[in-house]
């Protein structure tokens, strides 16, 4: 297709040559019945299969196919990231290699994205498959999202979602932050949705998740609760940290000396007193490290020319 094309298909593979072709041959029919100009682009994450050579071909057969290889494997959020600076379409819908998601689904997105939407997540409500090692970490995990980020979906993890452009293009994704895009999209504005999607069990490959997942989904989960409430004002989370060792350690400094003067306890004999000097110390240490981090955090809005605000739309221009 010459033209631009009105929907993006991005799709991460790493070491799926079993489900490329009946993948391939899936999205080309559910994408095109749509009946508007799309691209769908297969991101190589290093794979050390034939997945590469299959998506070439892929790109032969299907003019709309195309393929971005990366030099290693980087993890899916590399991928999501390359698919997405690569992506050329209004919307951008992203989908799993694996065929546990249904590309058939895509129009139920789109039609609820017409209902004024900016994102609309899919929701695999029957989910096939293991409780133990894949679907209870999810629920935690989910659960635990919605609660920090404030966005209230069912499923972060479900790969099959829908975004106007324009929420994903300034990203910048790193470790496992892939399944944050939507809360990254509400802390900008967008208006999300979710919808029930049609989930299938794995029938050819391999599962590259395993429950460890789950320990790294939480510590990137600690930094995007940071860059939500602190990136603009990181004094108020590493300041308030330090007026409160430091009032913490006044007050121990204070009973402390109560005792010596009032009940004839001498300083070397309460251990609160040096531990009142260390909370003072570490206090003090705290607001000039959110002191720097407000100078870095200015920096980087200047050199990188980076807004702390997103425009949706303008008028009258």
């Amino acid at each position: 297709m010459n033209s631009k094309p009105y929907l993006s298909a991005l799709i991460p593979v790493y070491n799926e040559e079993d489900n490329l072709e009946a993948l391939g041959a899936e999205v080309s029919a559910a994408l095109g019945a749509l009946g508007k100009p799309y691209e769908v682009i297969l991101v190589d994450d290093g794979s050390r299969d034939r997945s590469w050579e299959l998506i070439q071909g892929l790109a032969r057969k299907y003019p709309s196919f195309k393929g971005v290889r990366l030099g290693r494997n980087a993890g899916q959020t590399a991928a999501m990231f390359a698919g997405i600076q690569h992506a050329q379409g209004e919307l951008i819908v992203s989908l799993d290699a694996d065929m546990q998601n249904d590309a058939r689904d895509v129009p139920k997105l789109l039609a609820k994205l017409d209902e004024g939407y900016d994102v609309v997540s899919g929701w695999r409500k029957d989910r096939h498959d293991r409780f133990l090692d894949r679907k209870l970490p999810s629920m935690i995990a989910n659960a635990l999202i919605a609660k920090v980020t404030g966005v209230n979906l069912h499923d972060y993890g479900c790969t099959l979602k829908l975004y106007k452009a324009q929420y994903l293009k300034p990203l910048r994704l790193y470790g496992e932050m892939h399944r944050f895009v939507p809360a990254f999209a509400g802390f900008l504005g967008a208006r999300i949705a979710e919808v029930p999607v049609n989930h299938r069990a794995r029938t050819a490959g391999v599962s590259k998740y395993g429950i460890t997942r789950t320990f790294k989904v939480l510590l990137d989960l600690m930094t995007v609760k940071f860059m939500d409430t602190y990136l603009g004002k990181p004094i108020y989370l590493f300041g308030g940290g330090g007026v409160g060792m430091g009032v913490l350690g006044v007050l121990m400094g204070a009973y402390t000396l109560y005792k010596k003067f009032y009940l004839g306890v001498f300083v070397k004999d309460q251990p609160l007193f040096q531990l009142s000097i260390f909370c003072l110390l570490i206090g003090f240490q705290m607001v000039l490290l959110g002191l720097l981090a407000e100078i870095l955090v200015r920096i980087y809005y200047d050199l990188k020319d980076v807004r702390p605000y997103f425009v949706r739309e303008t008028a009258g221009f």
